[in-house]
């Protein structure tokens, strides 16, 4: 048998100088775990947190569901609400999850692949006819945005933009210092949020007739008793416009990134979607673009997951003493799945972006790119949908020239973007050669 081992620490007290350097070092979890293992405990703040990387420590965390539940920071959980799916646990966290994971079902998903397309038409237009170069990142998360509220949610127009601009707001202080000080990014957030909860409730009191997806809800809402009116139902939403979103939007970004700071990966996977059909119909959409029929495009998108997963990492808290890769780890101890780490944890050249690997046999990473267990993300369907959708459109129908000399380092939260936000020209290409 293993010899179980004790957690090792950083011997952090306060957590102050710990959570500083987590801020500025995008290493700090790689030298930690260099130097105590594969499970070690820090201090944040004051708040005790175990990080762990590595296939067999999440593993075992992840096979004791019983024995863990949902944890977030406080900024977090405040401006989510008690209500909201990522606070709850245990049946009322299972209930919800199961109703509002409708709004994604494969049905749901085929409504809203028109709109996504042709969402995807107009952007390329706009990178086509602009001026001026284009900030790409902005354009990913205004897609993203709009996709999970004007697709799903059936808000439109004024409603929409609105909404967007609360929803900037309220994201840039998620992860921030939970003080509500007078003009502060919380105090901020506290009160964007307090709109985007108005809009939405007038969403919901409105019929649900031409909704978005809304309608998939109701029968399955009825049946538990959430009414339409319900804060609850509200905070869920608002859940899904962050979860459909920021997720999305990294991805996008990140993809984009990789692609046109590399010429010959942009061009191997050009050489696979020039043959690929666009645009699809709706019913295709969903599978058309499958690793079956576009194996280079789906190399790609798992690479950028691996190497920059939208979630870096995603929280859990023990409720009972368990042991992970064979480190105890005490009951009421809040651990940190370090994704980024976990993924360029192991052998071979896994700190250097290179999507072929996924096409070789002996590829057998296991990617959580949208958290994992019983609360991965309830949006990562649609999210992977429309990745594909918009790489096979933009790519089919234009030429993009990278603007030199802009910042093209990662920030990291919400979630990872570049920095300068991706500046891009735009062309049009023909194709006539290949029909």
């Amino acid at each position: 048998m293993t010899k179980l081992r004790p957690l090792p620490s950083t011997g952090a007290i306060s957590g102050i100088l710990e959570a500083l350097a987590f801020s500025r070092d995008p290493n700090f979890a790689k030298r930690r775990f260099k130097r105590l293992g594969n499970v070690f405990e820090t201090t944040m703040l004051g708040q005790p947190m175990v990080f762990i990387q590595g296939e067999k420590a999440i593993t075992d965390l992840l096979s004791q569901p019983e024995s863990i539940e949902g944890w977030w920071p406080e900024s977090v959980q405040q401006l989510l609400g008690s209500h909201s799916l990522a606070n709850r646990n245990g049946t009322a966290h299972k209930t919800r999850r199961r109703i509002v994971g409708q709004l994604f079902s494969s049905l749901a998903l085929q409504r809203y692949s028109a709109w996504i397309i042709h969402l995807i038409d107009n952007l390329s237009e706009t990178l086509k006819n602009s001026k001026t170069p284009v900030p790409l990142t902005e354009k990913m998360r205004h897609f993203a945005f709009s996709v999970i509220a004007t697709t799903v949610l059936g808000v439109e127009g004024n409603d929409s933009d609105e909404l967007f601009s609360d929803f900037k707001i309220w994201t840039k202080a998620l992860f921030s210092i939970p003080i509500a000080l007078p003009g502060s990014p919380f105090a901020k957030a506290l009160k964007s949020r307090q709109r985007l909860l108005n809009k939405l409730q007038s969403i919901l009191n409105q019929t649900l007739k031409n909704k978005g997806g809304l309608d998939l809800l109701a029968g399955s809402l009825d049946e538990v008793g959430i009414p339409l009116t319900d804060a609850d139902l509200g905070e869920q939403l608002l859940l899904l416009l962050f979860a459909g979103y920021e997720t999305t939007a990294s991805a996008l970004s990140c993809l984009m990134r990789e692609l046109l700071l590399n010429r010959k990966i942009e061009h191997w996977l050009r050489e696979e979607i020039d043959f690929l059909e666009w645009p699809p119909t709706p019913k295709r959409a969903t599978t058309i673009y499958d690793p079956t029929n576009a194996p280079r495009l789906d190399a790609i998108v798992k690479e950028v997951m691996r190497f920059t997963p939208p979630v870096g990492g995603f929280f859990r808290r023990t409720k009972q003493s368990l042991t992970l890769d064979g480190v105890v780890v005490p009951h009421n101890r809040v651990i940190q799945v370090a994704l980024i780490d976990s993924n360029r944890h192991g052998i071979g050249d896994l700190d250097i972006f290179r999507p072929q690997r996924h096409l070789e046999n002996e590829c057998s990473l296991n990617l959580m790119p949208f958290g994992g267990g019983e609360r991965v993300c309830l949006g990562k369907s649609l999210a992977d949908l429309e990745i594909r959708l918009m790489v096979v459109g933009l790519f089919r129908q234009l030429e993009l020239e990278v603007i030199p000399d802009q910042d093209f380092s990662l920030k990291q939260i919400p979630s990872p973007s570049p920095r300068d936000g991706l500046l891009v020209k735009g062309k049009n290409r023909s194709l006539e050669n290949l029909d």
